[in-house]
Formats: C-alpha cells, structure tokens, sequence
C-alpha cells in the first residue's frame, strides 16, 4: 500500500506548478483527442453500416455502454491521461537515461532547474574562498549568478602563469568556477587538483588553472575562456572579471619599527609584509570595467559584497571606479558580508565597523543599505581563530542584521546554507525590522 502510494505521490509530482510539464500533455492529450475523434467517427460510421457483424457486441463491451454516459467519460479520461503520463515518462527516462546520474530523479532535476532557472538575479562580489562558500550556496537558490572576481593576484600557480604566458590570473576565476559547478564532484575536484610532484614546470599548479589557462590560447581571449570552461563544468551562473587589463595591486604599509611608510607592489607581497596596510590602489589606477559585469550590475535584484579578503579580494573589484558607481546607481538590494574572522597579515584585530570604515575610506560611503554579520563566536569552536566582532554602534550608522552564520567544521568561515538563508529572507522582505 505504501509503495503504491509512493507511486502515486510521484506521479503526481509532474503535474506541479513551474515544472513547464502540464502545457505538453495538454497539447498530446489535444492531438491524442483529435485522432480519437477521427478513429469514433469511423467506427460510428462502421457500426450504423454493419450492425450484424459478430464483433460489434465486443465494441459494444468495450466502450461500456451499460454504463452511465458521464461514468463512461470519466473512466475514459482518467485511463487515457494514465498511459499519456505513463508514456511520457518512459520517453523521458529513455531520451535522459544517459544523461541522468544514477539514483537522481528526472523530476528532482526538472524541479530543481525550474525554480532556480526564475530565481533572482545575483551578483556576488569578491574573490578567494570567501566568495567561493558564498557560491556553494547561492548556486542552490538561482541559477542567475554572476560572481565578479578580482584579477589581481600574482602569487602561487596563478602568479607563474600570469608571468610566463602574460594572461590574466585565474585563480580565483577557477575556485569560483568549481563552487558554481552543479556536480561538485569528480569534475570539480579535478579541476581543483593541484599538483604536487618534483617536475619544477608543474609543481604547485592546479589543474583548473592550466586547463583555463590552455582555453585562453584556444579560444583567443581570457574571458571566452571562462565561459567555456563553465560550460564543461556545468555552472549555474557566469564568473566575470572585474576587468580584462592588466592589474596590479599596490599598498602602502606602515612598517612596525620604523614607522615608515612603504609601498608594496604586488597582491601577494601585500600579506607577507608585516606592518599595517594603510591604503591599496590598483596600478594602472583607473581600469576599464568589463562590460558585462556593468550590465549585470545594473540589472541586478541583489548584490553581494564579501566574504573575503578586505585588502586583496574586496577592495581591487571596488577599485574599479566603473563598477562602485553602477553599484551606486543598481536599484537592487545591496548588501555586504562582514567576515566571520580576521586574517592573519590584513586585518588582526579588526571589528566589522573597521572593515566598513575600510571600504568607505577607499571608495566613499553610502555604497550598502545592509550590513549582514556573524553573532556567534568562532573562539569557542576553535581556540586560535579570532572573531570579528559588531559593535553595537554600528546599528546607528548603518542597517545591520546579525544571526548564526558560521561554519562549525570550520569556524573561520561562513556556512554557505546559513548565508544564503539570511540573504534570501532579506531579499523577500527588503523592509520592515532587520535586527534579530
């Protein structure tokens, strides 16, 4: 009984709302009902021309003319939508079988691609891992994203490939690629491998970053190669870059013994100077945006700066005058991410207000109508990771929302279902109280 119930319930489950399913059985049941209507025209025809013949008592039976007529239409068209449904779902179980992973349903699938093929549109502003578990979780909401990421970097496997082949870095464009990616399985996996042998030519790189690297030279330019690149990783959304030149990110530090101040020429130089940043500015200073990201700015419902790193991943997209001024003008809900933790050589010690007074001494204020932070400290999940925490000041300058948002696994970072909850809620409501 309970099998049979299940069957049902599944059944069932095509004729949902949003699945785009009803339309076409309704057309098939139209030409289904017009070829009908021929074929009784016929037998009708047949009937009153030969009524002695021995098998029209078997028509007789069959069309259950002992029947009321409403009972008959009822039985007809109950049976007849039965085998259309029946039929179609074999048809698509033989046309997808190959396609579909074992153990997933076709209608699992559908439902899923449906609600996120109409979710909102989203651009998610950032760079590193930070903007990478923001993904993981936004991918599950709506397949309208576009993740804008800082070409910036120049150290590790990204840095080498920058030097020796002259394109752009595509290290963060592959984690995000990766978190994007539908199946964060095999695929994913592989184009996250990072080599580890002796041979010096390969020793550090990651897959991903010489597979994006190799479609460059393919395709002819750097962003073709990320849109190809998410086609073969399945990606529910696009990864753009802030912009298509050549970048550097440049910082001036205040040394700890001297008191002087130096410039740092070069993303990965920046961490690894000890002292504290005072300022950073991209070299040229004023980039052209990559078109795309503008349009998709524009058109945008919500907007997501951070999580990531304030100095090296946030900042350089916001460096890029083009894209603070179309967030400016964007009409969608704007909202930054403060960091759950600090990060050892850019920001020790900082608390969200810092990182605001950051951003809005680099490229002005007014830029978020939501501050969304973490209220649950990360120390008591892992004794050497330093919170960032919110002051209560704070709520009298900007719109802040704090709840749970952290990683227990790994505290220094957000949980991406978590984040994408809060974002969510914020979006539905965009007014109305916004403190927990």
């Amino acid at each position: 009984m309970d099998k049979l119930k299940e069957k049902i319930t599944g059944l069932l489950r095509w004729l949902q709302p949003g699945l785009g399913i009803k339309r076409w059985i309704l057309a098939i049941l139209l030409g289904t009902t017009i070829i009908a209507l021929g074929l009784a025209v016929f037998i009708i025809d047949l009937y009153r021309r030969t009524p002695d013949t021995w098998w029209l008592p078997l028509i007789s039976f069959a069309s259950l003319r002992d029947l009321p007529r409403l009972v008959r239409v009822i039985v007809f068209e109950a049976l007849g939508m039965g085998i259309i449904i029946w039929g179609i779902i074999g048809l698509n179980k033989s046309l997808l079988g190959p396609f579909l992973r074992p153990g997933h349903k076709i209608v699992d699938r559908l439902e899923k691609h449906q609600s996120r093929k109409h979710g909102p549109k989203i651009v998610a502003i950032g760079g590193g891992h930070g903007l990478a578990t923001l993904l993981r979780g936004l991918k599950t909401v709506s397949h309208n994203i576009y993740a804008v990421v800082t070409v910036a970097d120049d150290g590790g496997s990204s840095g080498r490939l920058r030097e020796s082949l002259g394109i752009l870095p595509p290290g963060d464009v592959r984690n995000c690629l990766a978190a994007l990616s539908d199946d964060e399985d095999l695929l994913a996996q592989l184009f996250q491998y990072r080599f580890a042998n002796d041979d010096k030519s390969l020793k550090g790189h990651s897959f991903g970053n010489l597979f994006i690297s190799s479609m460059a030279e393919v395709t002819g330019s750097f962003e073709q190669a990320i849109a190809e690149s998410g086609r073969v990783l399945a990606v529910s959304g696009r990864v753009l870059p802030a912009t298509l030149e050549n970048v550097q990110l440049v910082a001036d530090i205040l040394e700890p013994e001297s008191k002087k101040i130096i410039r740092v020429v070069g993303e990965s130089k920046v961490t690894e100077t000890e002292g504290i940043i005072r300022r950073v500015m991209l070299e040229p200073n004023n980039p052209a945006a990559y078109p795309e990201v503008i349009q998709s700015v524009l058109s945008a419902d919500l907007i997501v700066i951070g999580p990531g790193s304030l100095y090296t991943s946030i900042l350089p997209n916001l460096l890029v005058r083009d894209i603070t001024s179309a967030i400016r003008a964007s009409q969608a809900l704007k909202i930054f991410v403060c960091n759950v933790a600090t990060q050892v050589g850019e920001t020790e010690g900082f608390s969200c207000g810092d990182h605001l007074r950051v951003i809005e001494d680099h490229v002005g204020s007014n830029i978020f109508d939501i501050v969304v932070a973490n209220n649950i400290k990360p120390g008591e999940f892992h004794q050497n990771v330093e919170g960032v925490e919110t002051e209560d000041e704070l709520s009298m300058k900007y719109n802040v929302y704090t709840s749970d948002l952290i990683d227990i696994e790994h505290p220094w970072r957000h949980e991406p279902d978590k984040i994408t909850q809060v974002l969510m809620d914020l979006l539905r409501e965009r007014t109305g109280p916004l403190t927990m």
